[in-house]
């Protein structure tokens, strides 16, 4: 079930209205309906992969607690040896077993050996990247003795399933989303409001700017060595923002919705595009993943707290890693290796955390200093989300071959349809509204203060726009991860 589909507009003011009038005084009624809800929407795309999912809740509901009963090390990490085998086992098959075979069979053609083995028909699970990181975090935390296991299963498969953000994220800590399950929930109006003003604001990003995009990005990108220089290089923005607003479009409702039901999911997105350097975008783009990667593989292997050669193999592996896990393709390691590349001048000079504070924070616009490093940013952000975008590594390296040259300047006519004129507009709205906005949680976050009438008619005026000028419905890029 999408966020941007008729079916989820009935199925989630259904919930909503039975999760608040109906089990609102149960507290496990209530977890027990997030549950059934969760599964529902779940299953709604493949209801076979729900067995996925509760096989995988059930394992690590289980080595949570025998974990943290046991008292042998030896036996503590056999447990987690476990999780982490079975966790990153399904991941390894479901995601990545075709593409090793491929590059298995790549590898032995080189030297003239033919082989031929047996690929299969592999659906890839939705959100398996995502719940699986999730479950994984739960297992190790307890490992390190920073939490407590569940012994609710009821609460403990409602964490793992949670429907708002289970398909796409934010990859939730269980120290942050677990407890909340935990502790009645009373509807507070505020909380409410705000929560539908981020869906609002995370609808209009995905139907109007990223649907858009999406419609020209996809021509150019299938057709991209019959295309003019500067057709190549708006394709190559237009990406850019549909990547953004897809996925921040998709944690802006998947906060909102949670936060309609009363509970607090972490901020994924920090208005990245307006990033002074390569550092300070990681620290607001998937805020969720990187800090996960952080945690989880950076920090372990010695973080910057190494010599020079170890720093610079910590900084490689995160960033082939989080490449690896996007997709099973080479395009997606490449890209992942790009960003480590133009990281690394900064981590080794000590400048990777000059930018920790908000650009322009006491201005109301950024200086030229300001606004030469955000374009900078950009563009190479966007060179690297070509090689995120192409279907393969050479022909992105051709593409931007053919960017770069005299007809830079030309543009295709047949492509500067409704859909292209509805993405520019679009876009200079929302670096608009969120540069305005670049302090707060989101797009629409307002303060009690700000004046009715305004509020009301930016309501409207989205409503309107989202109804008249959204683009043909795509799914959500990060489905596929």
């Amino acid at each position: 079930m999408l966020f941007n589909t008729i079916e989820f507009a009935f199925f989630f003011p259904l919930v909503f209205l039975i999760y608040w009038f109906i089990v609102n005084n149960n507290l496990k009624l209530q977890n027990f309906f997030i549950l059934i809800s969760s599964y529902i929407f779940y299953g709604w795309w493949d209801f076979r992969f729900l067995v996925l999912i509760a096989f995988s809740s059930l394992i690590d509901y289980t080595l949570g607690i025998l974990i943290d009963d046991s008292t042998d090390d030896r036996k503590r990490k056999f447990l987690l040896s476990i999780s982490l085998i079975v966790n990153l086992g399904f991941l390894a098959f479901f995601k990545y077993y075709n593409f090793f075979i491929e590059s298995f069979v790549d590898a032995f053609s080189v030297f003239g050996v033919a082989m031929d083995p047996k690929r299969l028909n592999i659906i890839l699970p939705v959100g398996i990247s995502f719940y699986t990181f999730q479950t994984l975090s739960y297992t190790i935390d307890i490992y390190r003795k920073k939490l407590n296991p569940c012994k609710t299963p009821i609460q403990f498969f409602a964490y793992v399933s949670f429907f708002p953000q289970l398909v796409a994220g934010p990859i939730e800590r269980a120290k942050n989303l677990l407890p909340q399950f935990s502790k009645p929930r009373k509807f507070e109006y505020d909380k409410a409001t705000d929560g539908c003003r981020q869906i609002l604001w995370g609808l209009f990003k995905k139907v109007v700017v990223a649907d858009n995009c999406a419609v020209v990005v996809n021509d150019v990108f299938a057709n991209y060595q019959d295309q003019p220089g500067g057709m190549l290089l708006l394709a190559a923005v237009f990406f850019s923002f549909q990547i953004y607003c897809d996925f921040s479009g998709y944690s802006d409702i998947a906060i909102g919705s949670a936060r309609l039901l009363g509970f607090d999911l972490k901020k994924n997105f920090a208005f990245p595009y307006f990033s002074r350097d390569i550092a300070e975008f990681w620290r607001r783009w998937h805020i969720s993943l990187s800090t996960w990667f952080r945690d989880y593989v950076y920090i372990p292997l010695g973080g910057s707290r190494v010599s020079k050669t170890l720093m610079i193999r910590n900084t490689f592996v995160i960033f082939i890693v989080s490449g690896f896990w996007h997709g099973a393709n080479w395009t997606f390691i490449f890209w992942g290796m790009l960003n480590a590349f133009y990281f690394l001048p900064l981590l080794l000079n000590g400048k990777n955390r000059k930018y920790t504070d908000t650009v322009a924070k006491d201005n109301i616009l950024p200086n030229l200093t300001e606004i030469f490093q955000i374009l900078y940013t950009f563009s190479i952000v966007t060179i690297a989300w070509i090689f995120f975008r192409a279907s393969s590594i050479s022909d992105a390296f051709l593409y931007i071959k053919k960017m770069f040259n005299i007809s830079i300047f030309s543009l295709n006519a047949d492509l500067l349809g409704r859909s292209c004129m509805i993405a520019i507009g679009a876009i200079f709205i929302l670096i608009f509204v969120e540069w305005i906005q670049r302090k707060k949680e989101h797009g629409l976050h307002y303060s009690i203060e700000s004046n009715v009438i305004f509020r009301w008619c930016s309501y409207l005026a989205l409503i309107v726009g989202i109804f008249y000028f959204s683009g043909e419905q795509q799914e959500f890029i990060y489905f596929q991860f």
